[in-house]
């Protein structure tokens, strides 16, 4: 081959003499017509066979394109000899002389290479991984080493493989770009370190930092926060689109679910109404301080910041969301201990404690129950907790089936979530944990000192050994929220069943309505509907706890009807201030414990501070000798109370400016900031950083010759310097475009960058100390000022629910009932509460009167539909709003304190907890039979009416003498068995008295019978149930309830030509034998048979 010259007169010689390389002539051009053409590429910057290539970058993969090895070349003046020596033993050269082609030269490397070629995900994961591999890296590609049976044995030895490792290693090193040897082998390492995710793609390293998080946070649902949105990542991804109904789908190696950041509390709060544990992960550092970090080149470092479940999570103060103020959600620790017994007879001790972070109540309990686990049900019903701690173990079945029941069955929105703990604590180990919690004085001001005098540990030995383990669960259970400083105040703790208090149980709370009704359970139409007339939201849960806790103790109960009776008559302008002051208070208990749990806004605590600051100046403290203004003991103390706050409410108002609060500039929200020398530096530097920023200005405006320019701000950016494209100013090269429009650019110059990045350090540090000073002042409050706030929350409550009940008093046709010792029930022209509210027709009022000379024990018949349940009930619910301490509705009302009011109404099944209709209806019976005491008010409604008539009957029959016998308890029995309640009053006749519901009957011309209900109880008995004319009522077809009639007539005559054939053999047996009924009872036999003159 001739040599070529680089002339444009030569150029078209050249090309013939290039174009040989494809044009070979006898047997080389039939095997190209046979063979594909090499795909190696030519190198065309050569102009003869000896001469040696210019010193240019190879690309990394020309090496495979070579079909052969070459000789060696003349050494090169223009490139060193390591590079080019490369270049010349792998690349193609071709040789003129030889007009033969020269066949393959197969060798293990050339094979390795094009597999390499043919895997195209070789060339995709470089640039995924953007990360170059060197040649010690070749195995982590999936490079099999195999043996080709073609290739020459001479060139299977480990001198081939080292040149051509050595030649991926050259083209490795020719990436490196000069950063010499070090940076390509610490680019190697990098590479070798690169995990293919399951979608065949390269995990980035947010994907390996979310993999982490979700491995080292199982079972929680993760919310991250990326740049401006929240992403769940995988399977929490598929949860948040079930439940938040938002798209769920495939990116890189993950699934993913994203929302907006502002939109996080929403979401948030329906994860948790659903029973999930959700974690928040935030990043921990921000973009001014990562760029003068050692971690510059990696993505933001985040963390799992807050953790919640419905329980735990404390709502911001007078939030929208809090649509059940009454009930906020509980979380609720039982530990449980076997007591023996088998099957029936089991007996179990149970201890629980309950505590609603968001308000800080905390209620305990310790109880034996039985097999029915009754009283356990009833503090559920009680308490609605939201969520439940349990051992993963040890929890007998019975309880276990009671708190399945429990959470599957739940009718609110929000699902019962169960958290399980491994390891039960014994009770030494629950006292040390008990003991380093309230010692630590770092939480608690007063815990140092009440820890070494003693008081501390005394009131936490006093607790009963079960519910100190239920205490330490809770403690390391809501520690790990940040919510178990709610614990720290003993004093303020409260038991669930205690001495004064009436304890209704779950059925009676159902039956009667006390909460909410049974039909869309909501308040609407519940006793407690009827009775809150509170203004504040922690004087209604206060009021919730009286109505589900009547009183019992005379005394208690006399201090509260005083107190009310006081509020009605009393014009003090006092009272007047008092009921002004509770309609503008927040929820002070909810913002107390955001204060307590360091979770309050500034915003949230500007509105707390100044809702204090009006309740000290409202009332002045009263002389020390001055008479007391009011004849209530309660009130006294309520008025006693308020004026202490007005020191330390002053004390913390002087380091606040509530104006700058209400802002939410924690920055400038002190009043004194001398005090804060480490933020005044920060701020004064910000402000000659600032000044620095208006100095470059001035420099800008001369470069740009535009005295009149200003910075603007565009998308968050502040600082840039805006230029229009018109105005075809020139730009200093060394300016950085930061954004632009069709019509605008934006710049910054390299100063401006420097001072803005400055800048943006000091002011995050200046707001990280700003945090730290706020935190610190939430803490002092919190220690110095925790109990008084609290005490003063708790008597504004019991001021806000005298006030409700006084104006419940004031409704039309209440009246005070009287309390009597010799325990008697009188109510006069009663009626039920909330049926004469939520119907437009008037209530037939009622009146009964059970012990003091009358029968203890009613039985009541009657049509259906006619009114008794309601009869009952009213009963029953006036009895409870007499013990709240309420008026009631009834003209006059006199009674006896009860201890307890006990029911046993309607028809359900319980098929999840293994109990059938009749099984519910005798269990319940069982637990009324077991508790009930001379002092309690029991309903039973038709009772025994799930089984057969005979056994019904006999059932009722039993229960009902027992009852009157040996419980000597005041009764309400309802039933469809007119021959049970006759033969029971003929038995008991100072005992047991038969009423039942009026009404009137027409037949009209087609013979059917017109029902008119009276709905008003009147002595005596009916036979008629008028179940037919109910069924009309119901609108069943004429044809089915003509059939009914004749069945009922002629099943009527059957069963009453029964009873008089065995009357007439036993009144004939008594004759003529020995005499085994009373005269008295042979004359009701007689009676019955229709022989009305007998007596005469």
């Amino acid at each position: 081959m001739k040599r070529l010259n680089r002339t444009a007169s030569d150029k078209s010689k050249s090309q013939s003499t290039i174009s040989s390389f494809f044009r070979s002539p006898g047997q080389q051009s039939q095997s190209s017509a046979q063979e594909k053409r090499p795909s190696s590429p030519i190198d065309l910057t050569i102009d003869s066979d000896t001469e040696v290539p210019p010193s240019k970058r190879q690309r990394t993969a020309s090496a495979f394109f070579s079909s052969q090895p070459a000789a060696a070349n003349a050494s090169s003046s223009s490139a060193p000899r390591d590079r080019a020596g490369f270049a010349d033993h792998w690349r193609f050269t071709h040789d003129a002389n030889s007009d033969q082609p020269t066949p393959p030269h197969h060798t293990r490397e050339h094979e390795r290479a094009k597999r390499i070629l043919k895997d195209s995900s070789f060339f995709r994961r470089r640039n995924e991984v953007r990360e170059d591999p060197s040649a010690d890296g070749a195995d982590d590609l999936g490079i099999a080493e195999e043996t080709d049976g073609d290739a020459p044995a001479e060139n299977t030895g480990d001198e081939s493989d080292a040149e051509f490792s050595q030649l991926l290693s050259h083209f490795s090193n020719s990436n490196a770009k000069g950063k010499g040897k070090a940076s390509a082998q610490k680019r190697a390492t990098k590479a070798s370190k690169v995990e293919i995710g399951p979608s065949g793609e390269a995990y980035t390293p947010l994907e390996l930092q979310i993999r982490d998080l979700k491995a080292k946070y199982p079972g929680i649902l993760l919310m991250v926060e990326v740049g401006y949105k929240i992403i769940f990542y995988e399977d929490d991804a598929r949860i948040a689109s079930k439940e938040l109904g938002i798209m769920c789908y495939p990116k890189r190696n993950f699934m993913q679910a994203s929302i907006p950041v502002h939109r996080k509390e929403v979401h948030l709060k329906k994860l948790l109404s659903q029973g999930y544990k959700v974690g928040i992960v935030e990043q921990t550092e921000t973009a001014a301080l990562k760029k003068v970090g050692d971690n510059r080149g990696a993505p933001f470092t985040r963390e799992l910041n807050h953790l919640y479940t419905s329980a735990t999570y404390v709502d911001a103060l007078n939030s929208v969301d809090d649509l059940e103020p009454t009930s906020p959600p509980s979380l609720m620790c039982l530990v449980e201990s076997l007591r023996g017994g088998m099957s029936v007879d089991e007996r179990v001790s149970v201890a629980i404690v309950v505590i609603t972070p968001s308000t800080g109540d905390v209620i305990w309990d310790e109880f034996e129950d039985n097999s029915m686990r009754i009283e356990l049900e009833t503090r559920m019903v009680h308490m609605r907790p939201q969520e439940l701690l349990l051992p993963a173990s040890k929890l007998s079945r019975s309880t276990e089936k009671l708190i399945s029941y429990t959470a599957e069955n739940a009718v609110s929105d929000q699902k019962i979530r169960i958290e399980r703990y491994e390891d039960a604590l014994s009770y030494t180990d629950a006292f040390s944990v008990l003991s380093k919690f309230y010692a630590d004085d770092t939480k608690f001001a007063a815990a140092s000192e009440g820890f070494t005098s003693g008081k501390l540990m005394a009131s936490i030995a006093d607790f009963p050994k079960q519910a100190a383990m239920a205490l330490a669960h809770s403690v390391q259970y809501l520690s790990g929220f940040g919510v178990e400083d709610c614990l720290l105040e003993t004093k303020f703790f409260a038991k669930f069943t205690e001495r004064t208090h009436m304890l209704l149980n779950g059925n009676t709370l159902t039956n009667l309505e006390i909460y909410r009704n049974e039909t869309d359970y909501t308040p609407k139409g519940s006793l407690m509907w009827i009775l809150d007339r509170t203004t504040t939201k922690f004087g209604a849960r206060t009021l919730r706890q009286w109505v589900g806790r009547p009183l019992v103790d005379s005394t208690v109960l006399r201090q509260r009807a005083e107190a009310i009776d006081e509020i009605i008559r009393d014009t003090s302008p006092r009272l007047t201030l008092l009921r002004q002051l509770l309609k503008r208070l927040p929820d002070l208990a909810r913002g107390l414990c955001r204060i307590q749990y360091g979770k309050c806004t500034p915003q949230e605590l500007a509105v707390l501070l100044r809702a204090f600051e009006r309740i000290a100046a409202t009332f002045n403290a009263a002389d020390p000798g001055a008479r007391p203004s009011f004849k209530s003991q309660l009130l006294n103390d309520i008025f006693t109370t308020l004026p202490k706050l007005k020191e330390p409410i002053l004390s913390l108002l002087e380091d606040v400016d509530l104006k700058k609060a209400s802002e939410g500039d924690k920055e400038q929200m002190w009043s004194d900031l001398e005090k804060y020398p480490e933020m005044d530096n920060l701020t004064l530097s910000i402000q000659v950083l600032e000044t620095e920023l208006m100095d470059e200005l001035k420099n800008i405006r001369k470069i740009l010759k535009k005295p009149a320019l200003t910075y603007t701000a565009n998308a968050g950016e502040e600082y840039l310097i805006e230029v229009k494209k018109n105005e075809n100013r020139e730009i200093p090269p060394q300016w950085t475009m930061v954004s632009g429009t069709r019509s605008v650019r934006r710049f910054r110059t390299p100063e401006l960058i420097q001072v803005l990045a400055k800048r943006a350090q000091c002011k995050e540090a200046l707001a990280a100390e700003a945090q730290r000073i706020y935190l610190a002042f939430l803490k002092r409050i919190s220690q110095e000022h925790y109990g008084l706030l609290r005490d003063t929350v708790n008597k504004l409550a019991v001021a806000d629910c005298l006030l409700s009940l006084a104006q419940v008093a004031l409704l039309e046709g209440y009246t005070k009932p009287v309390f009597t010792q010799a325990g008697g029930l009188e109510i006069v022209e009663g009626r039920h509460p909330m049926v004469e509210v939520l119907t437009s027709a008037p209530f037939v009022p009622n009146t009964v009167r059970m012990g003091e000379g009358e029968p203890g024990s009613i039985v009541i018949t009657g049509p259906n539909m006619g009114g008794k349940s309601s009869a009952v009930r009213m009963i029953a619910l006036c009895a409870i709003m007499a013990q709240i301490g309420s008026y009631v509705p009834a003209k006059s009302m006199k009674l006896g304190l009860m201890d307890s009011i006990l029911t046993r109404m309607g028809a359900s099944d319980e098929l999840s907890r293994g109990r059938s209709t009749f099984m519910v209806e005798m269990q319940e019976t069982s637990d009324i039979l077991h508790i009930a005491t001379s002092r309690s008010l029991v309903i039973l409604d038709e009772l025994g009416r799930g089984t057969s008539t005979f056994d019904g009957m006999a059932v009722a029959s039993a229960v009902l003498q027992h009852l009157v016998e040996n419980r000597k308890c005041k009764t309400l029995f309802i039933t469809h068995y007119p021959h049970v309640a006759i033969d029971l009053e003929r038995r008991f006749p100072h005992d047991v008295r038969n009423m039942h519901m009026g009404f009137t009957e027409d037949t009209r011309i087609d013979g059917t019978r017109e029902v008119t209900f009276l709905y008003r109880l009147t002595p005596g008995i009916t036979t008629e149930s008028f179940g037919v004319e109910c069924a009309r009522l119901a609108g069943l077809p004429e044809s089915i309830l003509r059939l009914a009639t004749e069945k009922a007539r002629s099943m009527q005559d059957a069963t009453e030509q029964r009873i008089r054939r065995n009357k007439c053999v036993r009144l004939v047996s008594s004759i003529s034998g020995p005499p085994s009924d009373t005269p008295e009872e042979l004359l009701g036999h007689i009676e019955i048979l229709g022989l009305r003159d007998v007596r005469k």
